[in-house]
C-alpha cells in the first residue's frame, strides 16, 4: 500500500499558490507562530447544515475506495506529511479518532480524522453529544489535489457517520484558510460562531467569543 508522493514544486509557484488561495495572511500568522505569538481567530461550523448532493470530481469515481485506515495505514501517511501534523494524527488515532481515506488504486490520495469524543481545541472545550461527530485535518496529497476529492470524501465520511448513527457534523476553520471555507461552501456548511485565540509564548491564553451567527 503505498501513499502519493508530491511533486516538487518551485519556491515562486508555491508563493502563488498561497496568494492564490487567500493563504498570505495564515502564511504569517504561521510565521508568527514560531516565535510564539499565535493569534488564531476561527469559526465553528457546522458541516451538511442543510443536505446536499454528492460533490462530483474530476476523474473515474469507479477508481476510489473510501474506507476507515488502520493503524499502520495512518503512521504511513503521517511519515509523509509535515512531522508537526504526522505526531497530531499518530496521537489522535491513538486516543479514538477514525480516519477515513480515499483510495485510488492501493495508493492513499486523501484523508480526514473524526473526533466523536469531547475535545479541547487551543484551551477552549468543545462538548459532543451521541448524535455529533467532529471533523479534522482534511488533506489530500499533492498529486491529487485540483480534482475536488476533499468534499467528495468529507460526504462520503458523513454517510460512515449516519451508521453511525451521527447526523451532525462540526468542525473549525481557520480564518484565513479560503480555501477550507471554499471547499466547506460545497456541502452546504454554516459558520455558526467566530471564536479568537491568543496564545503568547505557550504560558498566557485568552479565548473570547466574537460573534454568533444564529
Amino acid at each position: 500500500m503505498a501513499v502519493t508522493q508530491g511533486h516538487t514544486i518551485s519556491a515562486t509557484k508555491r508563493f502563488w499558490n498561497i496568494i492564490n488561495n487567500g493563504l498570505l495572511l495564515l502564511g504569517i500568522r504561521n510565521r508568527l507562530v514560531r516565535i510564539g505569538i499565535n493569534v488564531l481567530p476561527y469559526y465553528w461550523v457546522q458541516e451538511e447544515y442543510t443536505p446536499c448532493n454528492e460533490p462530483p470530481i474530476i476523474c473515474n469515481p469507479e477508481d476510489f475506495k473510501v474506507k476507515y485506515l488502520t493503524k499502520e495505514e495512518v503512521g504511513l501517511i503521517a511519515s509523509k506529511v509535515p512531522k508537526r501534523l504526522g505526531n497530531e494524527l499518530i496521537k489522535g488515532f491513538k486516543n479514538g479518532q477514525l480516519c477515513v481515506g480515499l483510495k485510488n488504486n492501493n495508493t492513499i490520495a486523501a484523508y480526514t480524522f473524526i473526533e466523536l469524543n469531547d475535545f479541547t481545541y487551543n484551551k477552549r472545550l468543545f462538548k459532543l453529544k451521541d448524535n455529533e461527530a467532529y471533523l479534522l485535518n482534511m488533506w489530500t496529497f499533492h498529486e491529487y489535489r485540483g480534482k475536488n476529492l476533499a468534499p467528495y470524501l468529507r460526504y462520503k465520511s458523513y454517510q460512515l457517520l449516519r451508521e453511525k448513527g451521527k447526523d451532525v457534523k462540526y468542525s473549525i476553520t481557520n480564518y484565513f484558510n479560503k480555501s477550507s471555507i471554499k471547499f466547506k461552501r460545497k456541502l452546504n456548511s454554516k459558520h455558526l460562531t467566530l471564536y479568537l485565540s491568543i496564545v503568547l509564548f505557550k504560558k498566557i491564553h485568552w479565548n473570547f467569543k466574537l460573534k454568533d451567527y444564529n
